[in-house]
């Protein structure tokens, strides 16, 4: 699906955000792009879709160089950004207007998504709230039926139950062959809707992998404060003990703790004993 090779990317060359980066991202997987604010979560995002070109390096997705811009290559790729802007149409206008450029958009399913979300088609966009606005366009995401989705940020300005809205709705959309890539802070939020993730951190890739990958390497437990164990490699203070990252040698089937993982790639210690 995505096959990025030691790109080279700075909005100045004499300070460059990645140095030689390589990543790649299959299909059918909804991969949690984690990083501090900095990383370049959202330059990377903005590479795959060709908004932003790289200096050296090769970006291929889907077959195509993003950077070139090729009809087809958009027909397939949805981009939603953080901050939105969207013009002041009713809801079904932008649909009649914006929906030809997406082949495979299922208009059925688009305002299935919006009753979902319990909008109304009548809207005007000009006069909803920033929540409203980002139900709107995560709805028309999905519904455009594009092989890649990158969101930036999705859950920002959603309320609790339409937050849980959006995560049945992109599980459900999912296939094997269409990949969703999410940028997020909220890893909690999300934990449950993804299956790979991705951390970067100064321009690095720390952590690609399938969570279930992870799990099979690593437990995630929570401990007495007492607890004497020697193998921990990673821990924190929590209500309830200790939260704790060790490797599974036990076998045991434990839930993957992201907030935990991102946390523990920040210590150079963990990194140096893992291999993710």
């Amino acid at each position: 699906m995505i096959q990025i090779k030691n790109i080279t990317f700075g909005y100045s060359r004499n300070k460059l955000l990645f140095s030689n980066l390589s990543l790649d991202i299959e299909p059918g997987s909804i991969y949690g792009l984690l990083g501090k604010n900095g990383a370049g979560k959202t330059t990377l995002l903005k590479i795959i879709a060709g908004l932003r070109n790289v200096h050296s390096g090769s970006t291929d997705v889907m077959g195509y160089a993003p950077s070139g811009r090729d009809l087809k290559y958009l027909e397939q790729i949805y981009f939603i950004p953080e901050d939105l802007y969207l013009p002041s149409f009713p809801i079904r206008k932008y649909v009649t207007q914006f929906s030809g450029f997406y082949p495979a958009f299922d208009y059925s399913a688009f305002y299935e998504y919006l009753d979902n979300f319990e909008m109304d088609a009548d809207m005007q966009l000009g006069r909803i709230s920033l929540g409203q606005k980002k139900k709107f366009i995560l709805s028309f995401a999905i519904a455009t039926g594009t092989k890649l989705i990158l969101f930036d940020e999705p859950t920002n300005g959603l309320d609790i139950p339409s937050k849980s809205v959006f995560r049945k709705l992109a599980a459900s959309a999912i296939t094997s062959d269409r990949t969703f890539v999410i940028s997020t802070h909220q890893v909690r939020e999300l934990t449950m809707l993804i299956d790979s993730v991705t951390i970067l951190d100064k321009g690095n890739i720390l952590v690609n992998n399938k969570v279930s990958a992870i799990a099979e390497k690593y437990a995630f437990l929570t401990l007495p404060r007492n607890h004497g164990r020697p193998d921990i490699l990673y821990s924190e203070d929590h209500i309830d003990g200790i939260k704790a990252i060790i490797l599974n040698n036990e076998k045991l089937e434990t839930f993957v703790d992201l907030e935990l993982l991102f946390n523990a790639t920040n210590h150079k210690s963990f990194i140096a004993s893992c291999n993710i």
